[in-house]
């Protein structure tokens, strides 16, 4: 199983509008260019952030982008979800009529595969970005340099 490369692109685009705070409108260009993203993919990814409720955009010659929630409820969960949707590592476990075997609940492979989605998601549930932000201040403190 590997994120997707929008996914990526949408943790650092997440993270950029973090770490502008207290800003709350970032130009589209700003974070395209700061983050190393194409401009088009950046902007197909803000209109999944954006329906996820993460993110809000601004119109306008002083428009672009800021957070639509506090970075401390937003996890890395809520940028997977809203990128790639529903975690599923198995099509079985999105639905068990996937199951050309019928095997849900008796399946030892199924019950492991699903403990191990569990542990996946409870993990990325766990990391939110304002705790991420902090980490990279210290980080970065630490090194002498700059948040970025």
């Amino acid at each position: 199983m590997q994120l997707n490369q929008a996914t990526d692109y949408a943790f650092r685009a997440v993270m950029h509008l973090v770490l502008s705070l207290p800003k709350e409108i970032v130009p589209a260009q700003t974070i395209a260019e700061s983050e190393h993203i194409p401009m088009r993919f950046l902007l197909k990814i803000m209109r999944y952030l954006l329906q996820a409720g993460i993110v809000k955009s601004y119109r306008g010659i002083e428009g672009g982008y800021g957070l639509a929630k506090r970075p401390e409820d937003i996890t890395l969960l809520d940028v997977v979800k809203a990128i790639e949707g529903e975690i599923a590592i198995n099509r079985c476990l999105l639905d068990p009529k996937y199951c050309s075997k019928n095997g849900v609940g008796t399946c030892e492979i199924h019950n492991a595969l699903e403990a191990i989605q569990n542990k996946l998601t409870e993990e990325l549930a766990r990391y939110n970005f304002a705790e991420l932000a902090e980490k990279n201040a210290q980080k970065n403190n630490s090194k002498g340099g700059s948040v970025s």
